[in-house]
């Protein structure tokens, strides 16, 4: 791994993070204090958290199986390695509605981070913007809409190489420089929703995903088993964004300083569903509010939702089912991917969200057809770890992991040379669990 007169290209030299690392452990001493081994890396979450912080991060529906259907649809394509290819320089860039982003990569929005860290959302937030990949917010989070925001600029503005690769050709409010994203839950208080979307635009967050997949919380037992709802325990954490919104707290902040549940009740997880026919409201207020930048669905798992979705006007949707925390039994998110990519795929955005875990799990996502992936649980446990430097090792570890995929592969842009011809369909096996080598 020779650093030296390395040609540039689009993308930094994110494989040279892997011999940083050999060379400090080499001739320093220093290891990495936990492994990024992403089944290593869930299971040592438990040594770092309380019950509660564990089973929420880590609780499916059910008994799993859609978790587990995640992931045995990455190990079932196969990756077809090509040779002798001019990879000294690869180009892992793409572009989201306006944001030419280093790599095809979004922090997912995951709500409750002071259940992880005490700086919450903070610490994603500013590590997402050192890397100048775009931060997801959600409405469950734990940290103030406003102060998410500081935090992401924070980390943009130390420039490197990853983050100087970032640029962006649209328009937003306030002083935003890096890119995020929105996160809503939408309750039925359309005053609270247009008071979170305009704090968000002000923000600097320049496109909305709305979720529909998570109205209601699904039945999660080992949840269940510890009554693990942060949100009726004293001194709870997850009402920032509700407290600090002037339109929630003229109408219920009385009540909330007797039912500290009010917010998340009835404004997220508040178990009333919502139709179609309510989406055209909340696009044609964002679009109002933003000056018409983009709106996206998350939570689409199904040919007939993706079709609706582009009809009534959504520029993108995310391919999730919430990483199997919402209905047990489904189909893998993977799965369905390149049936929703041939029917809407050139007609809109397509992110892919639950499951991903390695740079193989990214390449194959890209190459059935999605844009860009979500990560999720993996920076989770990461911030669980060390705080800030436990959240960038194991992003950073991510990036590494695909860049050199992409050298060793045979394949050298993400958006020109990946397609379904660089995979392979097996059926047959059971995806491992617990045989790679260990320590």
């Amino acid at each position: 791994m020779d650093p030296t007169d390395k040609p540039n290209g689009p993308s930094p030299h994110y494989s040279l993070y892997q011999r940083q690392i050999f060379k400090e452990g080499g001739t320093q001493g220093l290891l990495p204090s936990f492994s990024v081994h992403p089944d290593e890396l869930e299971e040592s979450t438990k040594t770092k958290l309380n019950d509660r912080g564990y089973f929420y991060a880590n609780s499916n529906a059910g008994l799993g199986w859609t978790a587990r259907a995640n992931r045995e649809a990455f190990y079932n394509w196969r990756i077809i390695p090509r040779m002798l290819v001019d990879t000294n320089t690869r180009d892992l860039t793409t572009e989201l509605f306006g944001h030419r982003i280093p790599a095809p990569i979004l922090f997912a929005p995951i709500g409750i981070n002071k259940l992880y860290h005490t700086q919450g959302e903070l610490i994603p937030a500013k590590i997402a913007g050192e890397l100048g990949l775009p931060y997801c917010l959600s409405t469950a989070g734990s940290q103030t809409i406003e102060d998410v925001a500081k935090a992401n600029e924070e980390g943009f503005s130390v420039k490197n190489d990853s983050n100087s690769a970032y640029s962006y050709s649209g328009k937003r409010e306030g002083n935003g420089s890096a890119p995020r994203f929105f996160q809503l839950y939408m309750g039925h208080d359309d005053a609270v929703t247009i008071s979170l979307l305009e704090r968000a635009w002000k923000s600097g967050f320049d496109v909305c995903m709305l979720t529909v997949d998570t109205w209601q919380l699904a039945w999660r037992p080992t949840d269940i088993n510890i009554a693990n709802y942060a949100f009726y325990y004293p001194g709870s954490v997850g009402n920032e964004i509700g407290e600090s919104d002037p339109a929630f707290m003229q109408k219920h902040g009385e009540e909330l300083k007797k039912d500290p549940g009010k917010w998340i009740d009835s404004a997220v997880w508040h178990g009333k569903a919502h139709t179609w026919e309510k989406i055209p409201w909340v696009i044609k207020e964002w679009k109002r509010i933003s000056n018409g930048r983009p709106f996206l669905l998350k939570g689409i798992q199904s040919v007939e939702d993706a079709r609706k979705a582009l009809e009534i006007g959504c520029e993108g949707i995310v391919v999730s089912n919430h990483a199997g925390r919402q209905v047990d039994g489904a189909v893998g998110s993977l799965e369905i991917l390149p049936d929703i990519v041939d029917a809407v795929g050139d007609k809109m955005k397509i992110i892919f969200d639950s499951g991903i875990r390695t740079g193989s799990d990214i390449f194959k996502a890209i190459a059935l057809g999605a844009h860009a992936v979500q990560v999720g649980r993996l920076y989770v446990w990461g911030m669980s770890h060390e705080g800030e430097a436990g959240c960038r090792h194991v992003m950073k570890s991510l990036l590494a992991d695909l860049d050199i995929l992409m050298t060793v592969a045979g394949y050298r842009s993400i958006t020109k040379d990946i397609s379904r011809k660089a995979l392979r369909y097996n059926p047959h096996g059971v995806y491992p669990r617990g045989e790679q080598a260990k320590l």
